[in-house]
């Protein structure tokens, strides 16, 4: 009885097929883990949100400009924090888009290879900075000298820490938006030259509208992460709801107001408690917002170019 052998061709096969396998088994495991986490994470703000707007209805939630959840006339309009939470994201991003942009074409296009390698570690050195630090860098050192040129400027304000975090996620700009321009095939390049364009030109007229879906990618990121910082607005801009948009007055956003409220300010599992996961719903919604625009932008620009 003749015994059946496998050749070490196929066995290499198919244990590299089974190794394929695996990989493509872990691979899946993770991004079905990811995709779990956010729909857990949406299941516990609904959950949570329903038996607050059993009490608060709708309509005065989004549209009641007061938000007094610690008085005894108790009023809960999002408003006086979506106010805050919008006036500090556009000036960070006020801040961090022309100098993230400016930076990224610098470094794609102009710089050595030895001043890229060495400006790139440094500003991916500012991600690793505890917000907590910006957040003490905004009210004791970036106010104060916006009070030298604002007397008036109160020392809790949302313009303080507005520059401060846009400062913060000009890497994240500059990272994404120069990888972005670095990906461009460099015959586009070679082109713009041989008809007679100037770097500067190549740069601005080419390179970047080619890159531009990319450059927006960078932006979605840079809102996202602006809309959803808690540390420096709770440290620098103040802790009072107020509806308004100008940059010189304190406010809350609403990170803030869920810090302070998980810190023990309310009486856990009342309506005050339960308000936070309904703020909570409201930021992801902002940030869904946000998100699905710029990703619109992102398609359009990118069929354009």
């Amino acid at each position: 009885m003749s015994e059946t052998t496998i050749s070490p061709q196929l066995a290499k096969k198919f244990s590299r097929n089974l190794i394929e396998r695996l990989i493509e088994f872990g691979l899946l495991c993770s991004a079905a883990f990811a995709v779990l986490i956010t729909a857990a994470i949406v299941f516990v703000l609904v959950s949570e949100a329903i038996p607050f707007f059993q009490h608060v209805s709708l309509y005065d939630f989004f549209t009641d400009t007061v938000w007094t959840p610690n008085y005894s006339i108790k009023h809960y309009g999002i408003l006086a924090l979506v106010s805050g939470t919008l006036t500090t994201t556009f000036i960070a991003l006020f801040v961090a888009i022309p100098l993230g942009t400016i930076t990224a074409i610098y470094l794609s296009e102009f710089a050595s290879h030895k001043v890229r390698e060495t400006i790139k570690p440094i500003l991916e050195l500012l991600v690793g900075v505890p917000t907590v630090v910006f957040g003490y860098f905004a009210l004791m050192m970036v106010t104060p000298l916006l009070q030298k040129i604002y007397p008036d400027l109160t020392t809790f304000n949302m313009l303080g820490p507005g520059i401060v975090m846009g400062i913060m996620i000009v890497p994240y700009i500059a990272s994404v938006a120069e990888d972005s321009m670095r990906a461009v095939p460099m015959a586009m390049r070679e082109g713009a030259y041989a008809m007679g364009a100037t770097r500067f030109q190549t740069a601005v007229r080419v390179i970047t509208p080619a890159a531009i879906s990319g450059i927006v990618a960078a932006y979605i990121l840079a809102i996202s992460r602006a809309v959803g910082e808690t540390m420096i607005v709770a440290i620098a801009a103040g802790q009072q709801p107020n509806f308004t948009f100008n940059p010189v007055e304190s406010a809350a956003t609403i990170t803030s107001y869920i810090v302070s409220v998980a810190l023990g300010d309310l009486e856990h599992g009342g309506i005050g408690y339960q308000s936070i996961f309904a703020a909570g719903l409201t930021l992801l919604l902002m940030t869904l917002s946000f998100n699905i625009v710029g990703h619109m932008a992102r398609k359009k620009f990118a069929e354009r170019y």
